[in-house]
């Protein structure tokens, strides 16, 4: 298997010699996968077929089953991945080269719990490595939503709250509806543009005829019928959940807050704090955390902020909700 993904601004080559793991992969890659066009990519995953440990001889010690030397990292069973991960970082961008060989624990794990299995997969060789990589270009990672309110509507939101508010929801309306979006729960972002993470969709069966693999609370997988890779943001949209749906101004310093806290809380990004810690540290480069409150409060104090209340069952779309600030007083 070999194809480009552009995922958070990064075009990501892809070269995998395991054939379960290249399922996986694109899988997870939602139809975003493109052939090879010959550019030089910013990162490089290779999965090689060979399981033998990466040879640490002379390499430092840098934490608990992590070793480095001058721009390299080795880390053996990446975030609990069972993948031997080897990281190389410079020009003209990153190499990770993995190798699947977990202990007969993660074996057992991987065997019982195959839907943890196959996220932890994904996370490791289809986001993390871009997420790290576009982070040295000043970005940093918010767990939020990015879309267009339909086809007729010339307006970018990104959507803040935590997880299970509604933003899948609401931007699933919108797509369905001509819209286009960036990205459903991720993305990356540099304080003025938002740059889509890949990731399959989430469809309600019943809403939206979500026929692909089976996922938590009634949802099955699908490919994106379109997508941009970027996106500029014109309204910081903060959901909550109330008995009547409502659409109220909000201040900059909350729905900052309610974007830091929304990201910190995500289960997408939980292992991904310790992941760009090690590379920071081992390869030399960049902060040992992303800027996520900065690129927040740079994102709130550019753009108006609204408060967004849902109720507790589905109500009107989006483009509608937001349609309805002339008459509530809030601010354009």
């Amino acid at each position: 298997m070999r194809g480009l993904l552009h995922t958070a601004g990064e075009q990501v080559e892809l070269t995998c010699a395991v054939p379960w793991i290249a399922a996986i992969l694109t899988e997870g890659a939602a139809g975003q996968l493109t052939a090879d066009d010959g550019t030089t990519p910013d990162v490089r995953v290779t999965v090689e077929r060979g399981s033998a440990a990466f040879d640490v001889t002379g390499w430092r010690v840098l934490t608990r089953d992590a070793w480095c030397r001058p721009g390299q990292v080795i880390i053996r069973d990446a975030c609990s991945s069972g993948l031997d991960m080897q990281v190389t970082a410079g020009e003209p961008g990153l190499d990770v080269v993995a190798r699947w060989r977990p202990s007969g624990r993660e074996r057992a794990a991987a065997a019982v719990l195959r839907a943890r299995a196959r996220l932890l997969l994904r996370a490791v060789l289809l986001q993390y490595p871009a997420l790290w990589w576009s982070q040295q270009r000043g970005r940093a990672p918010l767990h939020a939503s990015v879309c267009g309110l339909g086809a007729a509507e010339d307006q970018t939101v990104m959507l803040a709250g935590p997880g299970g508010v509604g933003k899948s929801t609401l931007v699933h309306g919108e797509l369905f509806s001509g819209a286009t979006c960036t990205c459903d729960n991720l993305c990356v972002s540099d304080g003025q543009y938002a740059w889509g993470v890949v990731e399959p969709l989430r469809l309600s069966a019943e809403t939206h005829g979500g026929t692909g693999r089976r996922m938590p609370y009634g949802r099955r997988e699908a490919a994106w019928p379109r997508r941009a890779d970027q996106m500029q943001p014109e309204r910081l949209v903060v959901l909550a959940r109330g008995d009547e749906p409502a659409v109220t101004p909000y201040s900059q310093s909350l729905a900052a807050r309610r974007l830091v806290a929304g990201t910190y809380m995500a289960g997408e990004l939980r292992r991904y704090w310790a992941f760009a810690a090690t590379l920071a540290l081992g390869t030399g480069l960049g902060g040992s955390h992303p800027p996520v409150q900065m690129i927040a409060a740079a994102l709130s104090a550019r753009l108006p902020c609204l408060r967004v209340t849902l109720g507790d069952h589905p109500g009107p779309p989006l483009r509608e909700l937001l349609g309805a600030t002339a008459d509530t007083g809030a601010s354009a």
